[in-house]
């Protein structure tokens, strides 16, 4: 009762605590969809506020599974962007007026509301990106082409995600750096006492994941910033599948730069974040040149402002960070917590209920008492695509999930497929919904597997 107090303080006009009940509803394959639950979960009391998910596609009510890819966005961020957009929009930083100023208030604000989520010692390490990608991106030739040359290695797990590889590649063409990889153990983690051997005084960055966007799994960043930095080797970690969905301190992890993208956060697209001490951020040149960016311009050179202006050339994305701070807020009032709680249990429910289904093969580790995976499953099903599962998943059943390689096709190559088939659950999912996506999946399996 108190949880649902709480939420009720925090969304106003939500029917929070009511429960949830499916419409009754079926599938085109003609099988029954409707279910009930008496108990109002997290997933329950919150879905209420976000508008998408109460829709329905040839019958079936959507059942959003792609949040690994991109999470839905509540109410009240929208409605913040709507403000934004229609009382107060106007450049930030460089004008005297009343719009400029409460335009300049609210993204500055934001700023501090990121910082405060995870906890950063202070807002000026907190610059604001186009998204996790563009950070990254800027760590690589701000710091990287600055502070590693040839001889040098950067060091990399087989699991980490485009974004986190394609800029240190770039980096290692122009510098003559080396790129290493860590592999997989036999349960599908990355190896860290392989990774803890790969260390040495050549090594200058480690690039981690926090949570593997297909295998599910958590690296222990603590432990791998304190090997790293008896080498003294910087550590930057790709947090777009942690930050949104259990506490992330920046000060305890200790890493030297961390990244993660608003959109995966129930804020908007077009933003995200990198945190780096202030004075490394201050050490670096920057990444783009132009306004806001300067302190003085003269002919032949200029100098630039302090971080993170230093870092954020031209007009901003104002009204997605500020739209960015009102997800920050969404999710500070159920508490990340609590949210974490809630998807360890779907993770595991989800993943066992997998299980069930034949032929299925599930990457990554088993969720167990001490290492809980992530509420996603990446899986193939034997002798079936996973696009044509995911299709199939789509228009027979309203059931949304990701086919590929989940931009991490290094990762795909060292389990020996091609392809998967991803299941990526948020905390406004519920095991209903789990139940309905298994149904769907097995009626699919029958459909595919019945044409040979």
């Amino acid at each position: 009762m108190a949880a649902a107090a709480a939420l009720r303080c925090c969304f106003p006009g939500s029917a929070i605590g009511s429960g949830f009940v499916r419409p009754n509803s079926s599938t085109r394959g003609g099988h029954a969809a409707a279910v009930a639950a008496p108990a109002a979960s997290l997933g329950h009391r919150t879905r209420v506020d976000f508008p998408i998910l109460h829709q329905e596609f040839g019958g079936a009510k959507l059942v959003y599974f792609d949040n690994g890819a991109t999470s839905q966005k509540p109410s009240s961020v929208m409605k913040t962007l709507d403000e934004y957009y229609r009382s107060y929009n106007s450049n930030v930083h460089r004008g005297i007026h009343t719009l400029s100023a409460k335009a300049t208030d609210a993204y500055e604000g934001a700023r501090r509301k990121v910082a405060s989520f995870v906890n950063a010692a202070d807002s000026r390490e907190i610059v604001f990106t186009r998204n996790a990608t563009e950070a990254i991106n800027l760590v690589a030739y701000s710091w990287g082409l600055s502070n590693i040359k040839q001889g040098d290695e950067i060091l990399l797990t087989v699991a980490e995600h485009h974004s986190a590889i394609v800029p240190w590649q770039f980096v290692s063409q122009k510098t003559g750096a080396t790129l290493k990889y860590v592999g997989l153990t036999k349960e599908e983690v990355p190896d860290i006492e392989q990774l803890k051997g790969l260390l040495s005084n050549k090594t200058k960055m480690v690039v981690v994941h926090h949570v593997s966007n297909v295998l599910g799994s958590m690296l222990p960043i603590e432990e791998i910033v304190t090997w790293s930095r008896r080498v003294g080797a910087k550590v930057l970690v790709d947090a777009c599948q942690s930050v949104p969905h259990m506490p992330v301190d920046v000060q305890k992890l200790g890493a030297d730069f961390l990244v993660a993208s608003s959109h995966k956060m129930c804020g908007p697209t077009g933003v995200g974040f990198m945190h780096g001490t202030f004075e490394m951020l201050s050490s670096m040149e920057p990444f783009l040149g132009g306004g806001e960016m300067i302190a003085d311009v003269f002919n032949d050179k200029s100098t630039y402002a302090e971080p993170p202006s230093r870092f954020e050339a031209g007009t901003p994305a104002i009204g997605e960070a500020i739209g960015f701070g009102a997800a920050i807020d969404y999710l500070s009032c159920i508490g990340m917590d609590q949210i974490h709680e809630y998807e360890k249990e779907l993770a595991t429910y989800l993943y066992e209920s997998l299980l069930s289904v034949p032929n299925v093969r599930i990457y990554g580790p088993a969720p167990s008492q001490t290492d809980h995976r992530a509420s996603l499953c990446s899986f193939n099903v034997e002798n079936v695509h996973p696009t044509d599962i995911a299709e199939i998943l789509d228009l027979q059943h309203g059931v949304a999930i990701r086919s590929g390689h989940h931009c991490a096709q290094i990762l795909h190559r060292t389990l020996g497929i091609n392809a998967s088939a991803r299941a990526s659950l948020h905390f406004y999912n519920t095991k209903e919904e789990v139940d309905v996506f298994i149904h769907a999946l097995k009626d699919t399996i029958d459909f595919l597997t019945s044409r040979h």
